[in-house]
Protein backbone atom coordinates (compact mmCIF):
# COMPACT_ATOMS: atom_id res chain seq x y z
CA UNK A 1 0.00 0.00 0.00
CA UNK A 2 1.49 3.58 -0.90
CA UNK A 3 0.34 6.31 0.55
CA UNK A 4 1.25 9.62 -0.92
CA UNK A 5 0.34 13.14 0.45
CA UNK A 6 0.82 16.28 -1.36
CA UNK A 7 -0.23 20.22 -0.89
CA UNK A 8 -0.81 22.44 -3.94
CA UNK A 9 -2.81 25.19 -3.98
CA UNK A 10 -3.95 25.85 -0.46
CA UNK A 11 -5.40 21.94 -0.37
CA UNK A 12 -4.04 18.94 1.20
CA UNK A 13 -4.43 16.22 -1.01
CA UNK A 14 -3.80 12.05 0.37
CA UNK A 15 -3.67 9.47 -2.24
CA UNK A 16 -3.89 5.59 -1.91
CA UNK A 17 -1.92 3.67 -4.67
CA UNK A 18 -2.52 6.55 -6.94
CA UNK A 19 -6.30 7.46 -6.13
CA UNK A 20 -7.64 10.25 -4.31
CA UNK A 21 -9.13 9.45 -1.05
CA UNK A 22 -9.02 12.36 0.84
CA UNK A 23 -8.80 16.40 0.48
CA UNK A 24 -8.43 19.07 2.83
CA UNK A 25 -9.23 22.88 1.85
CA UNK A 26 -6.47 24.70 4.45
CA UNK A 27 -7.86 27.83 4.36
CA UNK A 28 -11.10 27.27 5.99
CA UNK A 29 -10.38 23.29 7.47
CA UNK A 30 -13.41 21.73 5.81
CA UNK A 31 -12.35 18.18 4.32
CA UNK A 32 -13.33 15.49 2.42
CA UNK A 33 -13.36 12.18 2.07
CA UNK A 34 -13.54 10.10 -1.15
CA UNK A 35 -13.16 6.46 -0.32
CA UNK A 36 -14.53 5.31 3.07
CA UNK A 37 -13.39 2.23 2.93
CA UNK A 38 -9.35 3.25 2.25
CA UNK A 39 -9.43 6.18 5.03
CA UNK A 40 -9.64 6.07 8.39
CA UNK A 41 -8.29 7.29 11.35
CA UNK A 42 -4.83 5.66 10.65
CA UNK A 43 -4.39 6.71 7.07
CA UNK A 44 -2.56 10.11 8.22
CA UNK A 45 -0.89 8.48 10.68
CA UNK A 46 0.45 5.70 8.78
CA UNK A 47 2.23 8.19 6.50
CA UNK A 48 5.02 8.72 8.88
CA UNK A 49 5.77 4.58 8.16
CA UNK A 50 7.02 5.69 4.70
CA UNK A 51 10.65 6.86 4.68
CA UNK A 52 10.59 8.93 1.33
CA UNK A 53 7.31 11.18 3.10
CA UNK A 54 9.02 11.84 6.53
CA UNK A 55 11.57 13.97 5.09
CA UNK A 56 8.92 16.18 2.96
CA UNK A 57 8.07 19.48 4.33
CA UNK A 58 5.14 21.87 4.63
CA UNK A 59 6.32 25.59 5.05
CA UNK A 60 3.70 28.14 6.13
CA UNK A 61 4.32 32.35 6.60
CA UNK A 62 3.71 33.27 10.12
CA UNK A 63 3.74 36.16 12.32
CA UNK A 64 5.50 35.82 15.30
CA UNK A 65 5.82 37.87 18.21
CA UNK A 66 7.74 37.12 21.14
CA UNK A 67 7.53 38.01 24.72
CA UNK A 68 9.26 40.81 26.08
CA UNK A 69 11.88 39.09 28.69
CA UNK A 70 10.18 41.10 32.01
CA UNK A 71 7.01 39.64 30.86
CA UNK A 72 9.13 35.93 30.67
CA UNK A 73 10.32 35.83 27.61
CA UNK A 74 13.83 35.07 26.57
CA UNK A 75 16.57 37.52 27.48
CA UNK A 76 18.44 37.09 23.65
CA UNK A 77 16.70 37.53 20.29
CA UNK A 78 16.89 34.17 17.66
CA UNK A 79 18.49 33.75 14.54
CA UNK A 80 17.16 32.44 11.34
CA UNK A 81 17.27 28.60 12.06
CA UNK A 82 15.61 28.62 15.35
CA UNK A 83 13.84 25.35 16.55
CA UNK A 84 11.79 25.65 18.84
CA UNK A 85 8.34 23.62 20.27
CA UNK A 86 4.93 24.89 18.57
CA UNK A 87 2.52 24.09 20.62
CA UNK A 88 -1.16 24.46 19.12
CA UNK A 89 -3.43 24.10 21.97
CA UNK A 90 -3.50 23.41 26.01
CA UNK A 91 -5.37 20.30 27.83
CA UNK A 92 -8.26 21.18 30.47
CA UNK A 93 -5.79 21.98 33.25
CA UNK A 94 -3.54 24.52 31.22
CA UNK A 95 -0.49 21.96 30.02
CA UNK A 96 0.72 21.71 26.49
CA UNK A 97 -1.33 19.11 24.65
CA UNK A 98 1.36 18.17 22.27
CA UNK A 99 4.17 19.94 20.72
CA UNK A 100 5.63 20.06 17.09
CA UNK A 101 8.98 20.69 16.01
CA UNK A 102 9.45 23.35 13.31
CA UNK A 103 12.22 26.02 12.63
CA UNK A 104 11.70 29.53 12.05
CA UNK A 105 13.47 31.36 9.37
CA UNK A 106 13.80 34.64 7.74
CA UNK A 107 15.93 36.63 4.94
CA UNK A 108 16.23 39.90 6.32
CA UNK A 109 17.82 40.68 9.50
CA UNK A 110 20.30 39.25 11.92
CA UNK A 111 17.99 38.13 15.12
CA UNK A 112 13.97 38.94 16.34
CA UNK A 113 15.06 40.16 19.56
CA UNK A 114 12.25 39.60 22.95
CA UNK A 115 9.33 42.21 22.12
CA UNK A 116 10.01 42.07 18.32
CA UNK A 117 7.32 40.71 15.81
CA UNK A 118 7.82 39.72 12.90
CA UNK A 119 6.51 37.80 9.26
CA UNK A 120 8.88 34.43 9.21
CA UNK A 121 8.66 31.18 7.59
CA UNK A 122 7.93 28.36 9.50
CA UNK A 123 8.59 24.52 7.88
CA UNK A 124 6.79 21.56 9.26
CA UNK A 125 7.88 17.67 8.79
CA UNK A 126 4.32 16.85 6.57
CA UNK A 127 4.40 13.19 8.20
CA UNK A 128 2.56 14.23 11.32
CA UNK A 129 -0.63 14.89 12.53
CA UNK A 130 -0.37 18.40 12.52
CA UNK A 131 -2.34 19.05 9.17
CA UNK A 132 -5.68 19.51 11.77
CA UNK A 133 -4.10 22.90 13.08
CA UNK A 134 -2.62 24.23 9.55
CA UNK A 135 -5.84 26.93 8.98
CA UNK A 136 -5.15 30.45 7.78
CA UNK A 137 -5.66 32.84 10.93
CA UNK A 138 -4.85 29.94 13.43
CA UNK A 139 -2.67 30.66 16.40
CA UNK A 140 -0.10 28.78 18.62
CA UNK A 141 2.67 29.67 20.84
CA UNK A 142 6.45 29.00 20.71
CA UNK A 143 8.19 26.87 23.50
CA UNK A 144 11.60 26.77 25.03
CA UNK A 145 10.63 23.12 27.14
CA UNK A 146 8.05 24.34 29.40
CA UNK A 147 8.31 28.14 29.32
CA UNK A 148 6.41 29.76 26.23
CA UNK A 149 8.35 32.34 24.94
CA UNK A 150 6.14 34.18 21.85
CA UNK A 151 3.11 33.35 19.83
CA UNK A 152 2.52 32.51 16.39
CA UNK A 153 -0.11 33.31 13.90
CA UNK A 154 -0.91 31.67 10.49
CA UNK A 155 -1.02 34.30 7.40
CA UNK A 156 0.11 32.34 4.16
CA UNK A 157 0.62 28.77 2.79
CA UNK A 158 4.20 28.31 1.01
Amino acid sequence: MLIHKEVKDRELYVYMNGKLIYKRWLDTGASKVFDVMAYDKYTLASIREIKQEEHQLISVKALIKLKATKDGGRRTGILSGYRPNHVFEYDKDGNRFETYIGDIRWDDGFTIEPGEEKAVTVRFFLGWKIERYLNIGRKWWIHEGPRCVGEAELIEFM
